[in-house]
């Protein structure tokens, strides 16, 4: 059975003349005729009455009528739900990124792309940068926001464009005299508000303070990024975070003496499978709102553009 062979069905069955049912299916009449016996002969019964200057249908072809409107229905639908999403005025993108960039880069790439494509869901999950590469490898994300070198045994998997070098800075409650900058080494025996253990922010501080001679104090550890934030408000001590998020905390922000600490941002996806649509829409309005600002002097301070 073909959906052809149903439209011309339909067209007869509406007008009953096979002469007016050509003309309204733009086919020649003899064509539609033989398709028409062809379906009897795939169905196994006759689908109308044919006697001179009077066509109607059978109790067979009744049965048919309303299945086979439904089912020319339900192919115009899926026409229109493919060509939709084509034209991405439908679909749906699922991206992942670290917490530090949910409360800084995110929500503006994701406001220039939802006035841009309104009809696109956009699902989000927060992570480490260890568990996105995870969650790409296994299809369950279309695109993630990474901290590089991508780790774990999936990353030759992943196809990774770098975005942006990002600062460190050490951020507190009140200001601790007027010195601009200060050396990791300084961070010795002062407890610091430390995030929870897989977040790359707390690898990096640890990294530093141990490359500096020294394992550092925790006044209070084991926070996502707004108890992190909290933390520092309340005064239990000072915390090292991304540029971005300090530049936006109204916390006291240092800067480290060089060479500084510092991370890269890039954005990943699976290699093997490729991108769709709405997924490649969304990347390719990442890089252009992240190349828009550099041009206009307008990334955030203390981050840097890597891409050409």
């Amino acid at each position: 059975m073909q959906l052809q062979q149903l439209r011309y069905f339909l067209a007869v069955a509406e007008t009953l003349h096979f002469t007016r049912a050509a003309e309204a299916a733009h086919v020649a009449q003899p064509s539609l005729s033989q398709q028409i016996r062809s379906l009897e002969r795939e169905l196994g019964a006759e689908l109308f009455h044919r006697t001179r200057g009077n066509i109607a249908l059978t109790d067979a072809g009744s049965a048919l009528l309303p299945l086979a409107r439904r089912i020319l229905a339900d192919t115009e639908s899926a026409r229109l739900a493919v060509q939709e999403t084509v034209q991405l005025r439908r679909g749906r993108v699922r991206l992942g990124a670290p917490p530090s960039l949910c409360t800084s880069l995110v929500p503006d790439v994701l406001r220039v792309f939802r006035d841009r494509y309104p009809g696109v869901a956009l699902v989000v999950r927060e992570g480490g940068s260890r568990d996105l590469v995870r969650s790409l490898a296994a299809g369950e994300l279309d695109l993630a926001l990474v901290i590089t070198p991508p780790s774990g045994e999936e990353a030759p998997a992943l196809s990774v464009t770098e975005l942006l070098h990002e600062e460190l800075v050490l951020v507190s409650g009140t200001a601790t005299g007027r010195r601009r900058r200060v050396r990791v080494a300084e961070l010795r025996g002062r407890p610091l508000v430390m995030f929870r253990e897989g977040y790359d922010l707390r690898e990096a501080t640890l990294a530093a303070c141990r490359a500096a001679g020294f394992e550092p104090e925790f006044a209070v550890e084991g926070g996502e990024m707004d108890a992190v934030l909290g933390f520092v408000r309340a005064g239990l001590g000072p915390a090292v975070l991304p540029g971005m998020v300090a530049a936006r905390s109204g916390l006291v922000v240092t800067p480290f003496a060089g060479p500084g600490l510092g991370r890269t941002i890039a954005v990943a996806h699976g290699h093997e499978v490729p991108l769709t649509r709405a997924a490649a829409a969304l990347r390719e309005t990442l890089l252009a709102h992240l190349r828009d600002a550099a041009r206009a002097g307008e990334l955030l301070p203390g981050t840097r553009l890597l891409l050409p």
